[in-house]
């Protein structure tokens, strides 16, 4: 017996002493590291670039959930401007990601090479793209906000009632480029506990902002869809302020200087040569979800409604697994960036299991309660159903999709955007949507068709990326 309670003592100061270990690593990545992710253990070094990450990733999805919900109240007419618009809007986030990835793979690579100064000087060329981007994308928008609403199927009630949402957020595509951009940059760097401040500013300002100003709490308008837009702006730009203070002010590993704010064609050019790859990468992507809306718009606005709400939920869970994925594609750039190749390639490995084992686990819960979701933001009998019925089909694909992010996040770390870019054209508009239109309209399936088509495109492209990336061709690039 006395030697059974040494165990226990032993036992109980292991555990004691692992936890503090992991509460210390836990501290370490929301408040900062000095760590070099080039020498680090693999599995501190994706601990600790993934936890605020990840936080970063679960502000976003409750930004997008909570949202929805409040949106919610004013009806499937509302619910269904968002989803079309959310739908377009996406050309801005395919950009902006894009963009990003260019930004992510120099930026890396630079600080792997412990070139700060260079680092910085990718980081001013990104953001000027940025801004000039977002103004072609931007104006237009604005102007035929109505027009769009109409030609992407919403009815004529929509458009009157609802342009404003469209042209607000539109309007505000710089905000929501830069906040990529620089992000991207504190990211890359290994300050991705910055990223994860900024995001949190910009989502808690919106969310106290929505409801204040969509139902006229106290001395507040009551603005309804426009007061969603209005509130997201605003918090996206409070961010992108103190994103720059922080790059010019803050003591960090990357910072902007004086002698950064000048026009670098060489850099700026090798920059669009690798967003033109996620560019491309994004906009096949997320244009078919455009097409999808389509298609699933024939539907009725109630089934656009179930499908839009459902969507947000799988972006609410999908959007910690980017967040582990980043962590991926920072240590391939930066790991390539210091002759590290097959140290790069073993922690996109890591980061795949990790991914699978947390997305499987989530998978499995709304498939098996998608009702419990669905509820909490919409009683409409008509909705809920078509909402319960998305959410659960597109879930099956979880583990795939774990899998596939991780991959794809590694090749454009290492600077290869354009085999992602082969993969989703092949994926999304050669198997996707013409499948899509296959089961949902000429067989009749609707929803259900188009959602089953998601599941096997996505299928299809980890099984592509997987093939591809053991090839190893992507640790040879040079950027």
């Amino acid at each position: 017996m006395p030697g059974s309670k040494k165990g226990n003592v032993a036992s109980s100061y292991f555990r004691n002493k692992r936890i503090q270990m992991v509460w210390k690593d836990v501290k370490e990545a929301i408040s900062g590291t000095e760590r070099d992710f080039t020498k680090a253990k693999l599995g501190h070094a994706i601990f600790i670039l993934a936890v605020p990450m990840v936080l970063e990733m679960v502000m976003e999805s409750v930004f997008a959930v909570v949202d929805i919900y409040f949106v919610s109240r004013l009806g499937a007419d509302a619910v269904a401007t968002v989803g079309i618009t959310e739908s377009v809007m996406t050309i801005v986030y395919a950009i902006s990601s894009g963009l990003a990835m260019a930004t992510t793979a120099l930026v890396a690579r630079r600080i792997g090479e412990k070139r700060k100064k260079k680092a910085g000087e990718v980081a001013f060329q990104a953001i000027l793209i940025g801004v000039f981007v977002s103004l072609l994308l931007g104006v237009p928008g604005v102007i035929f906000a109505k027009e769009f609403l109409v030609l992407m199927g919403g009815t004529e009630t929509m458009a009157e009632k609802g342009a404003l949402y469209p042209a607000i957020m539109f309007g505000s595509s710089s905000v929501v480029m830069l906040l990529f951009i620089i992000n991207a940059v504190f990211r890359s760097a290994g300050d991705a506990a910055i990223s994860m401040r900024v995001v949190w500013v910009a989502n808690l300002i919106n969310l106290i902002l929505d409801p204040l100003l969509i139902f006229g709490i106290g001395p507040f308008p009551e603005l309804g869809l426009a007061g969603a837009a209005i509130a997201t702006g605003i918090g996206r730009g409070l961010a992108v302020a103190y994103q720059f203070y922080l790059l010019f002010r803050g003591n960090f590993r990357i910072k902007l200087y004086w002698q950064n704010i000048k026009l670098k064609l060489e850099v700026m050019k090798e920059l669009l040569r690798i967003s033109g790859g996620g560019i491309l990468q994004n906009l096949i992507a997320t244009s078919s979800w455009i097409f999808l809306v389509r298609i699933i718009a024939v539907g009725g606005p109630e089934v656009l409604a179930g499908y839009t709400i459902a969507l947000r939920i799988i972006l609410f869970s999908l959007l910690p697994a980017w967040g582990v994925s980043n962590a991926a594609a920072t240590l391939v750039g930066q790991n390539l960036g210091a002759k590290h190749p097959e140290r790069a390639e073993k922690a996109v490995w890591i980061t795949g299991y990790i991914n699978i084992a947390f997305m499987s686990i989530i998978g499995i819960i709304l498939v098996l309660f998608p009702e419990f979701f669905i509820r909490f933001f919409i009683q409409e009998p008509e909705v809920l159903t078509n909402g319960v019925l998305s959410l659960r089909i597109i879930s099956f694909g979880f583990l795939f999709y774990a899998l596939g992010m991780v991959l794809i996040q590694g090749f454009n770390g290492s600077g290869d955007t354009f085999t992602p870019t082969k993969i989703n054209l092949l994926c999304f508009w050669i198997v996707e949507i013409p499948l899509a239109y296959f089961l949902a309209i000429f067989l009749g399936k609707g929803l259900v068709g188009a959602c089953i088509a998601i599941v096997l495109s996505e299928t299809l492209l980890t099984v592509l990326a997987l093939f591809l990336f053991k090839k190893g061709t992507w640790k040879k690039r040079e950027v």
